[in-house]
């Protein structure tokens, strides 16, 4: 019933999901080693979330609602919300203006400060579009707006419960992770986007191609081909940047990810030429100069 046979790899992630929830909330104590695994757990739901949204994993329609039910509650959110800020907002406009996500809302800068901010100001700038969004959806389908609902009272329910439980447990296990899961997503595609050029065809992105964050975060690091070809299966994605990799610009192309973020964030603080250099600002220079 699954529409790829690569799917068994989500399929195991969110039992292993599952089970480190009810594994921890019966221990008498937070053991580290399984706190930290649990966050990292969370970080791939926000992955599967998204790959969810755009190509469900399933053939059959109830088994896709009911792993929407499962994704809302261990992202957080009501995973319809990724429809109209992601689907027909980021996907369309990919960081352009008018893109609810756009990477230099408040700063054109590549740092620290404009990195741990952006979550929370892509997330305020997402909100309006969601309640216009419910409201298409009532006159275009009531069942799917009926269903939209329904996993917000699912994750309601689910939160609720976990409270109701133990409030302590619930904060640790349940609602810090949602929180990581969230913020992690925030964080891929600041990223991925910041420093690139949006008008640009090919450097519009960036790809993170190490071992690690492909094998295990279901090749979310090649962000070029998911823009170019949305639709196809994350298991496909490899294959399609082999393609392209070579007319990327190489400075869009990261082999370590926790290396970028060490050196871009960290060592750029005191060694200048570990900044990122902007793409968007180098483009809009030269077509300034072209023009005059």
């Amino acid at each position: 019933m699954l529409r790829y046979k690569a799917d068994i790899k989500s399929i195991i992630y969110m039992a292993i999901t599952t089970a480190l929830l009810i594994v921890q909330w019966n221990l008498k104590s937070v053991n580290p080693y399984l706190y930290v695994w649990c966050l990292f757990m969370a970080v791939i739901v926000a992955v599967m979330a998204h790959n969810h949204n755009h190509l469900p994993i399933w053939r059959n329609k109830t088994l896709n609602i009911l792993t929407d039910w499962w994704l809302s509650c261990f992202y957080g959110f009501p995973v319809w919300a990724w429809i109209p800020t992601h689907n027909k907002n980021h996907h369309t406009l990919n960081n352009k203006e008018g893109d609810y996500t756009i990477t230099y809302r408040i700063s054109e800068r590549n740092n620290l400060l404009t990195l741990l901010t952006y979550p929370a100001v892509s997330l305020y700038s997402q909100q309006v579009v969601l309640r216009g969004y419910l409201k298409d959806v009532k006159v275009k389908s009531k069942s799917q707006y009926y269903l939209c609902y329904v996993q917000l009272a699912v994750l309601i329910l689910f939160v609720g419960a976990a409270l109701l439980l133990d409030w302590k447990k619930a904060l640790l296990f349940v609602i810090i992770p949602q929180q990581m899961s969230g913020f992690s997503v925030l964080i891929f595609n600041y990223v991925q986007h910041v420093h690139a050029d949006e008008e640009s065809e090919i450097n519009h992105s960036r790809n993170f191609v190490g071992f690690f964050i492909n094998f295990f975060l279901l090749n979310n690091g090649l962000h070029t081909v998911h823009h170019d070809k949305a639709g196809i299966h994350w298991s496909k994605v490899p294959a399609e940047h082999k393609k392209i990799v070579h007319l990327i610009d190489p400075a869009l192309i990261e082999n370590n990810f926790w290396w970028y973020i060490l050196r871009v964030y960290i060592l750029a603080l005191f060694i200048p030429k570990f900044r990122t250099k902007t793409k968007r600002l180098h483009r809009m220079r030269e077509s300034s100069r072209a023009m005059a």
